[in-house]
C-alpha cells in the first residue's frame, strides 16, 4: 500500500514538472514549436551589377533583425568589398542586447565591391545576420554563402548546368565518331559494280 501511495505522488510529481514551461520560457505564452525556422523568418538573398551587391532580407510578421550584427564579406578569391551600407533601423529597447536598431517587414543592404579576377570565379559572399521573434526567441548568428545572381545574366547554378549540357553533347557526339571508326576498322568497303 506504501509502495503504490509513492507511485502515484511520484508519477503527479513527474507529470506536472514535464507540463511546466523551463525558465527561459516563463511568462510566455507560446512554446519552441510557435516558432518559424530561421530560413523562413529571415528569407536572404543577393543580386549583383558591375559595380556593387545588393542582399536583401524579408522578414516574416513578429520578427526583426539586428543591424549592428549584419555583415557582408567576400568569399571568392580575388573579391574585394567595401564596408555595407544599411538604412537606418527602428530603436528597440531589447531585453537581450539593450539598445539597438532593428529591421522589421525587410531590409536592404548594398555593398559596393572590386574583382581582381577578371569574372574567372562565380561571385560568392559570406553574410551573417541575426535576429529574434517578438515572442521572446533569439536566434543564434546565421552564416550563408550566396551566390549573387546579376540582372539579365544566368545565375552560377545555370550556367554550370549549361556547360555540362555542352560538354554531354559533344562527348556524345565524339563516341558516336570513334564507334563508327572502331566498327568500320578491318572491313573493306564494297562499292557495287
Amino acid at each position: 500500500m506504501k509502495r503504490s501511495l509513492l507511485l502515484l505522488m511520484l508519477s503527479l510529481l513527474v507529470g506536472g514538472s514535464a507540463l511546466a514551461n523551463p525558465w527561459w520560457m516563463r511568462g510566455i505564452e507560446s512554446n519552441e514549436t510557435d516558432f518559424l525556422p530561421p530560413d523562413v523568418a529571415f528569407r536572404v538573398g543577393a543580386q549583383a551589377d558591375a559595380t556593387s551587391v545588393q542582399v536583401r532580407w524579408v522578414i516574416a510578421d513578429g520578427y526583426y533583425l539586428y543591424r549592428s550584427k549584419i555583415t557582408v564579406v567576400p568569399e571568392s578569391p580575388d573579391l574585394v568589398m567595401a564596408h555595407v551600407t544599411l538604412p537606418p533601423g527602428t530603436v528597440k529597447r531589447d531585453p537581450y542586447l539593450g539598445i539597438n536598431e532593428v529591421y522589421t517587414q525587410q531590409v536592404q543592404a548594398t555593398v559596393p565591391y572590386r574583382r581582381f579576377d577578371y569574372g574567372a570565379h562565380p561571385l560568392q559572399i559570406k553574410v551573417t545576420y541575426q535576429g529574434c521573434a517578438e515572442a521572446g526567441l533569439c536566434y543564434p548568428l546565421i552564416t550563408k554563402v550566396l551566390f549573387p545572381t546579376t540582372a539579365g545574366a544566368p545565375s552560377a547554378e545555370a550556367a554550370s548546368g549549361h556547360r555540362w549540357e555542352a560538354i554531354a553533347i559533344v562527348g556524345g557526339m565524339l563516341a558516336f565518331l570513334l564507334a563508327g571508326l572502331l566498327l568500320r576498322k578491318g572491313r573493306k568497303l564494297e562499292l557495287p559494280a
